[in-house]
């Protein structure tokens, strides 16, 4: 009994840091005094420290411990999220959708002209598509430093008009840099890009450097349609009512995920969140094509890097970018 109660204890000590760490990071990160934040952060330790060494008995401390955290998560839970900030250009104008019958007409959809990475003119378009013209879903991976954490753009394909990508991202006011830290916080919000391939995939390839992979799914006509008007469906909702971005919670996979009815959702796993791991769960769950390729192979062909670059500013970038991909081949199995 005696080693069941020092056990307990230690749980209960060890989940009074985790809260005590969490409530720094909320202070440092979220609270309202500017460079303040830290010497508020850091009176917060201090008094927490005090509070795990000094008093006395155990359930007293714990009690301090858990009133301190309390009432961080108390206030923190008070911020809202706005649509009205000093935002950055490349995400100055939140995308909206009209439906009508067939056509979806999709306005301030991006179609930047892009000098460098940070040297571009901000374009907004508005753009009509017909939803009897999905003809499928293309996946675009990239990655810019871990190989388990990526970003995934959904790439709409339409039998009339040039795609549509959708881009689930932090939507930072000016001066902001992204953090994975502080995307644990209330640091972002979030926001739906909808945007050209020349745009959002080029930015990547040709200006950021990173190395993006892209596949087609399996999925259906039919299912790209649901699919596409899911998308509608989040970003007129985020339009009127923003969201939080969240690292762990809501981020650029995550959102993809609930945005499904619950009876539609993948099974959880763990390469959902370490998602730069999430083409290889794709393809062992037969949801892109393959080419009969073994993973590996696979992979490696469907780097694009080197074809986006080639391609710039050519007004044939999407079709250029996909010659030769392994999902052009026609005894792919997966793609019945």
């Amino acid at each position: 009994m005696r080693v069941i109660r020092w056990a307990g204890a230690l749980l209960v000590l060890l989940a009074a840091i985790i809260a005590i760490a969490w409530a720094f990071g909320a202070v440092w990160f979220d609270a309202p005094f500017g460079n303040g934040n830290k010497v508020a952060a850091l009176l917060l330790a201090i008094a927490s420290a005090i509070a795990l060494v000094f008093v006395r008995p155990f359930w007293r401390k714990v009690g301090v411990i858990a009133l301190l955290f309390g009432g961080v998560l108390t206030w923190w839970l008070t911020l809202s999220p706005t649509n009205d900030s000093d935002w950055q250009p490349d995400v100055a104008q939140k995308v909206w959708a009209e439906i009508q019958g067939d056509e979806v007409t999709l306005h301030n959809v991006r179609n930047c002209d892009y000098r460098t990475e940070t040297d571009y003119t901000p374009r907004w378009e508005t753009r009509t598509v017909r939803l009897s013209q999905v003809t499928g879903i293309d996946l675009a991976i990239n990655y810019w430093g871990s190989p388990w954490i990526a970003h995934p753009i959904v790439s709409f394909q339409f039998a009339d008009a040039p795609p549509l990508c959708f881009s689930i991202e932090t939507r930072k006011k000016l001066g902001q840099t992204y953090s994975t830290v502080g995307g644990l916080y209330r640091q972002f919000e979030l926001i739906y890009i909808v945007a050209d391939e020349r745009d959002v995939i080029r930015l990547r390839t040709n200006y950021r450097k990173e190395d993006v992979y892209l596949y087609r799914t399996t999925v259906s006509p039919a299912q790209a349609r649901e699919r596409f008007l899911e998308y509608i469906h989040s970003l007129n909702v985020l339009r009127n009512k923003p969201r939080w971005y969240n690292a762990i919670t809501t981020n650029c996979t995550t959102s993809i995920r609930t945005q499904h009815p619950r009876n539609e959702r993948v099974p959880w796993d763990w390469r959902i969140l370490l998602n730069g791991k999430g083409d290889e769960l794709m393809y062992e769950r037969h949801a892109i094509v393959t080419g009969g390729l073994p993973f590996a192979e696979l992979e490696s062909r469907s780097l694009i890097d080197a074809r986006a670059r080639a391609a710039n500013d050519s007004p044939d970038f999407s079709k250029l970018i996909r010659e030769g991909l392994p999902f052009a081949l026609p005894s792919d199995a997966s793609a019945r």
